[in-house]
């Protein structure tokens, strides 16, 4: 199983970066992909997810307006676009899989995610 995520960088505040999570190893027909992250001395937090069975999308009320999240079932990757980026959003971010998704309640729920991948930088300069 893995979760390789890809497309983090340096950019200033205002600006963009889009996240690739590509999954491999396991089926997740029913289940969700999600994003979270980590800040210095702060505890991770869930950013968005999407199920995989109906498409159907979550999203942190922070994020919300400004990050997208998609997926290419064909290629078995989540995309998290994230625009008009601010310093707060600089975290490690890591793609997580739910093999059998919980449901609405559950997609914050660090401890319902079954594979994460190894984590992408993003800082966000002002």
């Amino acid at each position: 199983v893995q979760l390789v995520e890809s497309g983090g960088g340096l950019v200033q505040a205002g600006g963009s970066l889009r996240l690739s999570c590509a999954a491999s190893g396991f089926n997740f027909d029913d289940g969700a992909i999600g994003w979270l992250r980590q800040a210095p001395g702060k505890e991770r937090e869930a950013v968005s997810c999407i199920s995989r069975s109906d498409g159907s999308a979550y999203y942190a009320d922070s994020v919300k307006g400004r990050f997208t999240i998609s997926t290419d079932n064909a290629k078995n990757t989540v995309y998290l676009q994230m625009n008009s980026l601010k310093p707060e959003d600089t975290a490690v971010y890591y793609c997580a899989a739910q093999v059998s998704f919980a449901g609405d309640y559950y997609w914050e729920q660090q401890d319902e995610y079954d594979y994460w991948g190894q984590g992408t930088q993003v800082t966000v300069s002002s």
